[in-house]
């Protein structure tokens, strides 16, 4: 009777991976379908240019190649030429990273159960969140610009409106998994919300709080090099105007000295994250 048991489990279970195969390839090919339509009738409204195009993909960057060959030892002059663009890109960047940081803690422990905050507010602070996240960056700037004219600030704004939504989801999750030892610990002894969260939850959250704002500051340098496309300044302005005229070796300057920065970046910043989580955890153990 058990093996009769077992032979039905094993056979339900054959049925059931098999129907999840099924699904799986006729949804593979459905989506295989749109995007060979999606292709075509794109191909038709273009009046069959995409494919022309490809085969001058590579004519453009060759340009860039070239001009900059042609320009010799005097290029590397146009890298101190760019480098005040860059560093307002790195400022503007880091700037909208701070203050959606301090955002982002706010909204993350008002939006996190179990803190003692006000209970109403939890729902309220993560429809906020999910809205900063909803909005991108481009758009909203766009928007500022519209507004406030074409400056540093709009990008600074809707690039720190994004980072508090993005960090602020990512830190409440991070509250969500703290100990609740040394919380419930305060609060048995009297202490006041303030005082729980400044020597029971800030030091376990940290680390993380910290490695995520790295992260996060890649993304914004990224993000503020191209909102300067809109005219929100920094390296992304000049990029744009040295395409506009088409000179390839500004184009191949403003290129590697961003390329050259976000690499930077990456590698202290990932630097400093393994030191923390190293540290967090060498801490707990």
């Amino acid at each position: 009777m058990a093996m009769t048991t077992v032979d039905q489990l094993q056979a339900h279970a054959s049925f059931l991976e098999r129907r999840r195969r099924l699904y799986t390839g006729l949804g593979a090919a459905i989506f295989a379908l749109l995007v060979v339509l999606g292709f075509i009738g794109a191909e038709e409204m273009n009046s069959g240019g995409f494919i022309q195009g490809l085969e001058k993909f590579f004519d453009y960057p060759s340009n860039i190649v070239s001009e900059t060959a042609e320009a010799g030892t005097d290029w590397f002059e146009r890298l101190w030429v760019y480098l005040p663009a860059l560093l307002e890109t790195i400022n503007m960047a880091a700037v909208a990273t701070i203050f959606g940081t301090v955002f982002a803690v706010f909204l993350s422990f008002a939006a996190t159960r179990g803190l003692g905050v006000w209970p109403p507010l939890v729902p309220v602070a993560r429809r906020i969140m999910d809205i900063t996240r909803a909005f991108p960056e481009l758009i909203l700037a766009l928007f500022l610009i519209f507004m406030l004219g074409s400056s540093p600030v709009p990008a600074i704004i809707a690039v720190a409106f994004h980072t508090a939504g993005a960090l602020g989801k990512l830190f409440s999750e991070v509250n969500e998994n703290i100990d609740r030892g040394p919380l419930e610990g305060m609060t048995a002894a009297g202490a006041s919300w303030t005082q729980r969260m400044r020597w029971a939850v800030l030091p376990q959250v940290l680390p993380n709080y910290t490695s995520y704002m790295l992260l996060r500051f890649e993304i914004n340098i990224r993000a503020s090099a191209i909102l300067g496309f809109v005219g929100a300044g920094g390296i992304g302005t000049e990029l744009r105007k040295a395409i506009s005229w088409a000179n390839g070796a500004d184009i191949a300057a403003l290129f590697v000295l961003l390329f050259l920065t976000i690499m930077v970046i990456d590698q202290i910043s990932g630097h400093v994250r393994r030191r923390l989580v190293g540290g967090m955890f060498a801490g707990a153990r």
